[in-house]
């Protein structure tokens, strides 16, 4: 098998932070899952950067990971795009379609992503969501048209408590990585890997302290980067651009 992801943050794994500096998230263990259930090594390459706007992630990465000859690719976009005012969802929608039919075409099956539910924590949280609810429905009626298998992670009721996400409330924090993956396998029809935790306790609440501190760290630096263009993904390039081999463990 070989398996190459493209995305943005979320494919990336930004906020499955690893003790050397770098991120891990669900694509690197589905990748290890795929590995540990069927017993044999597997090739791997990650191409999603984050801050990419579905525009970019189509343009930047969608041929350059065809060109490594894959046989499944995963693909979820759109997230940035739907923080943002005046989201064009039609053309999202139809890019989307577009992107799979042409995995389809090369010859590899493709993968579709919703991610998980960031908005409980979102100011203006209501209003991603409406986008949300209805790129995912968009979504799901594509895959079914395609025959493409869908891993529906914005209706995983479990992924919208607080538990799951890092301190930004943007991106899943480690366990919540382990539970998309654990989702993706199972659509794959593998099992997840015995020494997964893919369950967290519940977290209280943020306090108004709290509260006031998360606007300051990460709701501000966010909407400077919004005003001057800036994205957190610039000058990054991704971090497995070529195949890397992925072995079993022994559980």
């Amino acid at each position: 098998m070989r398996y190459v992801a493209i995305g943005d943050s979320f494919t990336e794994g930004v906020g499955d932070d690893q003790p050397d500096g770098s991120v891990r998230g669900w694509a690197d263990l589905v990748a290890q899952g795929i590995a540990d259930a069927t017993g044999k090594p597997i090739q791997y390459a990650n191409l999603a950067i984050r801050g990419r706007l579905l525009k970019g992630i189509i343009a930047e990465q969608l041929e350059p990971a065809l060109a490594l000859n894959p046989t499944i690719v995963s693909f979820n976009g759109g997230g940035n795009d739907m923080l943002r005012p005046g989201t064009d969802m039609a053309w999202i929608i139809s890019e989307t379609e577009r992107a799979l039919q042409r995995i389809i075409d090369s010859g590899a099956q493709p993968l579709l992503l919703a991610g998980a539910n960031p908005t409980a924590g979102l100011p203006n949280g209501d209003r991603v969501a409406k986008k949300g609810d209805a790129l995912t429905a968009a979504a799901g009626e594509i895959a079914s048209q395609l025959g493409v298998r869908f891993s529906d992670n914005w209706h995983d009721d479990e992924l919208a408590g607080r538990q799951y996400w890092s301190s930004d409330r943007l991106h899943l924090a480690p366990v919540g990585h382990h539970r998309v993956a654990s989702n993706v396998l199972r659509t794959l029809e593998y099992p997840h890997p015995s020494d997964w935790v893919i369950d967290a306790a519940p977290i209280p609440n943020p306090t108004r302290r709290e509260q006031l501190a998360y606007t300051r760290e990460h709701v501000v630096p966010w909407v400077k980067r919004r005003l001057t263009g800036r994205s957190s993904g610039d000058g990054r390039t991704a971090k497995f651009g070529d195949w890397t081999w992925i072995t079993p463990r022994k559980l």
